[in-house]
């Protein structure tokens, strides 16, 4: 997409000049003759990505213009142009945020220069900004499911088809498959999306409190109960109630629980009226459940209750398609929780494919956060990834192919495998040059300039 530019200045033959110039450059240039003429501008329906002001005009002054821009779009930069003399006027504009000022008379390479890096900063915080928003919806349970594998294409399927259901769930899979992303998929692509998600760890709530705080209690109903309390049951009214390791109820509890499954009705400990509740239960255990009912430690009317819809996540060692992925997303989102931009290197790639990860999809995640906190270099490296030497890792970086024997032009090479990269990070971005900028761990002006020598081969 073509950057849009204002040009704001008293001046028609500074003013023509620098759209001329700009233009050559392939922007898009529109022009403001002062104040007034920049804030009827800046009234029309899309923003400009850079604004060029004077900070002295007739009808005004460019800080005026610096707070209309910005109002209008937080991320449009701004570069006061200053007479001689004005510097001190052009540090309070910074202050205010403007991007940069450039001094009457200037060179069209200094303007040129000023402007590609005020490009290049509100194309990362538009980035930053994205990335951010999906970091927090994959947070907070809105995110798709990931993977490649058949059997999670096939997971993927089954739980778009049961998000509109209203019947039970029971999610299966060893500790740190996902269980609770799954929930959350199921939750976030339903009907109840809009409503309360609320999870309850069943293996980490005392047994002695359990009740209260799952069916809720009246004031006064035991020595400490000095309110009333409605209970995660009824506080997850319209939504989804997630039982995480449902294995772990005492047997008690598994009875009230059938209930709510059956009458969905609760009542609260102390209380002498029954409750109506509209919650969907969504349970998940990496316990075998069937084997348990067999040896009577779970009850097998419960079971049944939940078991309406059964989901199986299979351990990440089982879906080796799904590691890179997987690492990937985490990557993103780790990257921008620690404001780094960091890219796998593709040994650190093969590296992570060659691992079992018995702790499934939470270590692999632990292993990225930490490679992302400890990584020195723009890429993450296998050594970034494990403690362990590389070698006692089973892993050995990528050898070198042997070299012609009548030998090569190594700068005729360096300069075709540089081209081919610098295509292929643009094509595996969809064309978007900061993000094949930070796919190569460079600046977005190394990568025009670097891109520049070739295009004109392409």
């Amino acid at each position: 997409m073509t950057e849009r530019i204002l040009v704001c200045d008293d001046e028609a033959s500074l003013r023509e000049m620098l759209a001329i110039l700009l233009k050559r450059h392939g922007y898009e240039v529109d022009q403001a003759s002062g104040v007034r003429d920049a804030f009827t501008q800046l009234g029309k329906e899309d923003a400009y990505d850079v604004v060029i002001t004077d900070l002295n005009m007739p009808d005004g002054s460019g800080m005026d213009v610096l707070d209309k821009a910005r109002e209008r779009d937080v991320n449009t930069q701004v570069v006061m142009v200053t007479a001689f003399g004005s510097t001190e006027l052009a540090v309070d504009a910074m202050r205010r945020g403007a991007y940069d000022y450039i001094q009457k008379p200037f060179k069209n390479t200094e303007l040129l220069a000023t402007l590609e890096k005020a490009l290049e900063k509100r194309a990362i915080v538009d980035e930053n900004r994205e990335l951010r928003a999906r970091v927090r919806a994959g947070l907070a349970g809105g995110g798709d499911l990931i993977g490649e594998s058949p059997a999670m294409r096939q997971l993927m399927s089954l739980v778009h088809r049961a998000a509109s259901s209203t019947s039970s769930v029971l999610i299966t899979g060893e500790s740190g498959t996902g269980k609770e992303m799954v929930a959350r998929a199921l939750h976030f692509q339903g009907p109840r999306g809009d409503k309360p998600f609320v999870v309850v760890n069943c293996g980490a709530l005392p047994e002695t409190l359990m009740e209260s705080e799952l069916f809720g209690h009246e004031k006064g109903a035991f020595t400490g109960a000095n309110r009333k309390n409605e209970g995660l049951v009824r506080s997850a009214e319209g939504g989804t109630l997630f039982l995480d390791e449902v294995g772990e109820l005492p047997a008690s509890l598994q009875v009230k629980l059938l209930r709510v499954l059956q009458e969905r009705r609760v009542r609260p400990v102390g209380g002498s009226n029954e409750v109506s509740v509209n919650v969907r239960v969504v349970a998940a255990t990496n316990r075998d459940v069937e084997r348990e009912v067999t040896e009577g430690t779970f009850r097998e009317d419960l079971f049944y209750r939940l078991n309406v819809i059964r989901l199986n996540l299979p351990p990440l060692r089982d879906r080796p398609e799904d590691i890179a992925p997987l690492a990937l997303h985490f990557l993103e989102k780790h990257n921008v929780l620690q404001g780094r931009r960091l890219a796998l290197s593709d040994d650190a790639t093969a590296w992570l494919k060659t691992q079992t990860f018995p702790g499934n999809v939470r270590e692999l995640e632990n292993t990225i956060e930490r490679a992302v906190a400890l990584a020195d270099g723009p890429l993450v490296e296998p050594s970034d990834l494990t403690e362990r030497p590389l070698a006692a890792a089973g892993f050995e970086p990528s050898a070198p192919t042997d070299l012609p024997l009548d030998g090569f032009s190594l700068d005729d090479y360096l300069a075709a495998v540089e081209r081919r990269v610098l295509y292929q990070a643009l094509e595996q971005s969809n064309g978007v040059r900061t993000n094949a900028a930070k796919l190569l761990g460079m600046s977005f002006r190394s990568f025009r300039y670097r891109l520049a020598k070739y295009e004109g081969d392409s």
